[in-house]
């Protein structure tokens, strides 16, 4: 089942191929979603300190285990930096913020969350380019240390990758980005696998856009799936893991249910859809 694959990632080390999106949940919808989606085999969960449910997503990953009796090395969680913090010392003390509201020993991913604070990313101008790599420098410090099993970014360009991989220690493992059918940065997409950085997907259904577009709504049909479990299917066939996000019991648990196959033309025709 796709729920129990993986990934490796370039630093070896291993991530569930779906995870479980929480923004926009409150502490206490995060934390049952959270719980839900372990018990219904999710073993990935994405979160962040920006969209303020860490401590949610502890209580449910907590919860969660006891329910099914694992224990916390069975799952995978990630957190963002976020994007308004550009300094050394904002960054460490960020981190331990997550963990403090993880309540865990360590984080699995930590990402930069944009590399330019959010009032200014669709702006031309200053690029923070020397600022992220002080960003950097203090996860590098903390995956030395342990504290971070692997680290990346979300939302970085061409030349945001560039300015990490050229002048930082340890390559990022994911560029989280959105992608979904209608909106797929073929170009980002290919830097990013061509340098052994995995795509991370989020906003698999384009918030909810896709059902909107009857193509897209009639092809779910074909396959006797959801639009959203066909849109996660779709990143998937592309090499993307994808985080679709729910806190609806019963959709959350059909999100993860991905075992079935897009054919080649219908990717294709998939693949056609633009502007959405």
């Amino acid at each position: 089942m796709i729920i129990d694959e993986f990934y490796k990632l370039n630093n070896g080390q291993r991530i569930p191929k779906i995870a479980l999106g929480t923004w926009q949940d409150s502490i206490e919808a995060a934390a049952t979603s959270v719980a839900c989606a372990i018990e219904a085999g999710y073993r990935h969960i994405d979160t962040a300190v920006a969209y303020g449910n860490e401590k949610g997503v502890g209580e449910g990953v907590k919860k969660g285990l006891k329910a099914i009796g694992l224990h916390r090395e069975n799952i995978f969680i990630t957190s963002k930096i976020p994007a308004e913090v550009k300094s050394y010392e904002e960054t460490v003390r960020n981190i331990q913020i997550s963990m403090d509201n993880l309540d865990s020993f360590h984080i699995d991913l930590m990402l930069i969350h944009a590399p330019k604070p959010w009032n200014e990313m669709w702006k031309d101008g200053y690029n923070y380019f020397k600022e992220n790599l002080q960003v950097w420098m203090a996860l590098e410090e903390a995956y030395f240390a342990g504290k971070l099993r692997c680290i990346g970014v979300s939302n970085f360009d061409i030349d945001d990758l560039h300015n990490i991989l050229d002048n930082g220690q340890v390559k990022p493992v994911v560029n989280q980005i959105r992608v979904h059918i209608g909106h797929v940065p073929f170009e980002l997409i290919e830097f990013c696998q061509q340098n052994g950085i995995l795509v991370e997907a989020y906003s698999p259904n384009a918030t909810g856009r896709l059902a909107l577009v009857p193509e897209i709504f009639e092809m779910a049909q074909k396959y006797g799936v959801t639009v959203a479990q066909l849109a996660s299917r779709f990143d998937l066939q592309l090499g993307l893991l994808p985080i679709p996000k729910s806190a609806n019991e019963e959709r959350i648990r059909l999100n993860a249910d991905l075992d079935f196959e897009i054919s080649p033309f219908d990717m294709a025709q998939l693949l056609q859809i633009d502007d959405l």
